[in-house]
């Protein structure tokens, strides 16, 4: 059996491992130790590239970013910094038409601007903003969705994990990655409070479960000037001391993560949110994340340095370039690819599997690999809205406290956002400006 037959296989068996439930990294680690035996006939050589690459994989000091800010965000939201956005936009916007779905996307682009994590927007806002919604008469279908929608925003919007970790596989800087993901995000924000405002202007049914709009907020209950301020002060000191120092380049990418977990803290602490048991709790889930993580990255450098040996890429390459496939249609296709794994597995396994893949014909073709890596997270994160596995969506439905909203119904109700994410995805593939714009060496 030759490497490359070996190789594909090892893809084949990945994706069946994974799918019956192993954990993807394990998947990982297995497959491509059982590859580089097969490879190279000896059983020595692949227990020796196993032990080499878990000491190198996480060795250097960039990997306290994933630690610190998982628990950025924890702290964030335990903080209840979502919640104070969402009653802010809330009533900023309770005069345009579909205001509480635009008010759920703006508070969420602000959360996401702090947590980088797609699940923790999902779960904060549906206990936030879905039985608001509901309680103004908004279809519930429109509800689940506009929360599904929007919640992809945290892995978009700078800092991200998903970014975090496409930085480690492609040798990228997080930092660049952080700032190209920018314009994007407010990008898909700014398309979702579009699409809100047309469909409740010329599809009320679709936003409203009455004839009659409903008002979007409580006219008794209005915040004054000064409570709004004092309600966003958190999230815009956070946003301007993490984002401002890291792009004004005061900070790395990991010094911003400190910062920022030092700065959620504070604010937790301040607005006592926070007993020992919760911090406990949170020094516990931030511990068990960044393992998690460690250990998906040492697996994907084992799975790189396999397919790397088995000469798979390059042979893709080359069979790329006879068919006469340019640069435009490898990268629809591989978005294509990546949309279809998303349907089945989760955003982190879709990139440890295409990478170590793709990365090496984008280099061929000459592409950027910061305009690469935006529009390969979106492409990704274009999978937590679709069936079947759709991570956003279970989050929501086991967030729910309306057990009336079936799953198929918050499926149907993500439709229009994964619509509207697919065209700024084609808009970004087309512009890569877009991506490059606020970096100081565009193109490099």
């Amino acid at each position: 059996m030759s490497a490359i037959t070996v190789a594909a296989l090892s893809l084949l068996c990945m994706l069946a491992l994974i799918w019956a439930g192993m954990h993807v990294a394990v998947a990982l680690g297995l497959i491509s130790f059982i590859g580089v035996w097969l490879i190279r006939g000896d059983p020595a050589i692949a227990a020796n590239l196993l032990a080499q690459a878990s000491q190198d994989a996480i060795a250097s000091h960039i990997f306290g970013v994933v630690p610190l800010f998982v628990l950025t965000g924890l702290l964030v939201a335990r903080a209840d910094v979502g919640k104070d956005a969402f009653e802010v936009a809330n009533q900023l916007l309770r005069r345009v038409r579909g205001g509480l779905g635009i008010a759920t996307v703006a508070s969420n682009a602000v959360f996401a601007a702090i947590t980088g994590i797609s699940i923790a927007s999902a779960a904060v806002f549906t206990r936030v903003a879905v039985p608001q919604m509901l309680r103004f008469g908004y279809q519930p279908r429109f509800a689940v969705g506009v929360v599904a929608g929007s919640s992809v925003l945290g892995m978009l919007i700078p800092p991200s994990l998903l970014m975090i970790l496409y930085g480690f596989l492609s040798n990228q800087s997080v930092g660049d990655l952080f700032t190209a993901g920018i314009v994007p995000g407010l990008l898909l924000a700014l398309a979702y409070a579009t699409g809100i405002v047309l469909m409740a202007t010329f599809w009320p049914h679709t936003v409203y479960a009455a004839r009659a709009e409903a008002a979007d907020a409580d006219a008794e209950n209005l915040l004054t000037p000064a409570a709004m301020a004092a309600k966003l002060l958190p999230s815009i000191a956070l946003i301007a001391t993490v984002l401002g120092g890291l792009y004004a380049g005061y900070f790395t990418a990991t010094e911003a993560g400190a910062v920022g977990a030092a700065l959620a803290l504070l604010i937790a602490l301040v607005r006592r949110k926070l007993t020992f048991k919760a911090l406990w709790d949170v020094l516990t889930e931030t511990g068990h994340v960044t393992v998690s993580v460690s250990f998906l990255i040492i697996c994907a450098s084992i799975y790189t340095r396999m397919l790397a040996m088995s000469g798979l890429p390059q042979f893709l390459v080359e069979h790329m370039a006879q068919m006469g496939l340019g640069p435009t249609g490898f990268l629809l296709l591989y978005v294509a690819i990546v949309i279809a794994l998303g349907m089945v597995i989760d955003s982190s396994s879709i990139l440890l599997i295409v990478l170590p893949l793709m990365l090496p014909i984008a280099e061929q073709f000459g592409m950027n690999l910061i305009w690469f890596g935006v529009v390969t997270v979106v492409a990704v994160e274009i999978g937590l809205l679709t069936p079947p596995f759709g991570l956003s969506v279970y989050v929501i439905k086991s967030t729910l406290r309306e057990p009336s909203i079936a799953l198929g119904e918050i499926f149907r109700g993500t439709l229009p956002f994964t619509l509207m994410m697919l065209a700024v995805l084609l808009v970004l593939i087309f512009v890569p400006q877009l991506s490059l714009l606020l970096l100081k060496t565009p193109g490099g």
